[in-house]
């Protein structure tokens, strides 16, 4: 395993880390390879204090509400929830957000690329984790390429990125008026007025007012935003202030990306 973290270290776009860690030896181990924070698989309190005198990161696990309370008293909000399936799953930390609203969770065990989505919709799931990721046949055969994309699979169902509409630019209300009304004669779709042009249900946007993009624009809608914009910010996709659109919580709901594709302007909206 100390080989396994030396060798990923050598990748600078990871952030390694090493888990099922049970003794302050092993922590110690693991960070000399090169980890730079630590999971426990179970509530520790030595493997924790030696973490925070080192200044490691550390995940406890927890699993109990006395153990988390514990864990709070040692300066520590984001948790490991192991084994997440056999203590309740997403219905415990539901309940968990009531008395521990500044706690945050890595849900594991049980977790998978069917509920993992379920997990990730709580506001108080940072994160999780699990082998479906890994599956042990592909391991066992060196797949690596079919890691990789059952891994680039899991970060798609994460987001749920997908075409919401297209964007059609027009000189004026007037003619995105006649486009939408022509759009809706030939697709059954309904017409729909909206403060800078119409829809034609759901499959475009007419646009009466000046609009980012040369021949028009692409909406990506996402299921989780925040990690949306997350996933393009590391790939160095930047956003462009100037239509970038907040709830008044100040939580962006839609947003242009400074990058065009063909002429099209490409905007990611809060599904």
């Amino acid at each position: 395993c100390l080989d396994i973290i030396r060798t990923m270290k050598e990748i600078p776009t990871l952030i390694v880390g090493a888990g099922t860690v049970h003794t302050v030896k092993q922590a110690e181990a693991a960070v000399a390879a090169g980890a730079t924070f630590i999971v426990t698989p179970a509530y520790n309190p030595d493997v924790i204090d030696w973490c925070t005198a080192h200044k490691v990161d550390i995940v406890p696990g927890t699993v109990s509400p006395g153990e988390i309370e514990a864990v709070r008293a040692r300066g520590i909000k984001f948790c490991k929830f192991f084994p997440a399936a056999v203590y309740g799953g997403t219905a415990t930390l539901k309940a968990l957000a009531g008395p521990f609203a500044d706690v945050q969770f890595l849900p594991t065990g049980g977790v998978s690329l069917d509920n993992m989505r379920d997990y990730l919709s709580l506001p108080n799931v940072a994160a999780v984790g699990g082998s479906f990721m890994t599956p042990g046949k592909l391991v066992k055969e060196q797949d690596w390429d079919g890691i990789a994309a059952v891994c680039r699979g899991a970060v798609q169902k994460m987001l749920g990125l997908r075409i919401g509409h297209v964007g059609i630019h027009t000189a004026g209300r007037a003619e995105a008026e006649e486009l939408t009304d022509a759009l809706c004669r030939l697709t059954g779709e309904t017409k729909i007025a909206a403060g800078g042009g119409f829809f034609a249900g759901t499959i475009a946007e007419i646009c009466a007012e000046p609009t980012p993009g040369d021949y028009g624009h692409l909406c990506i809608d996402t299921d989780d935003m925040p990690r949306a914009l997350a996933y393009y910010a590391r790939r160095g996709i930047a956003l462009d202030p100037e239509y970038t659109f907040r709830d008044e919580d100040g939580a962006i709901r839609l947003a242009y990306l400074k990058e065009k594709v063909g002429g099209f302007s490409i905007h990611l909206r809060r599904a």
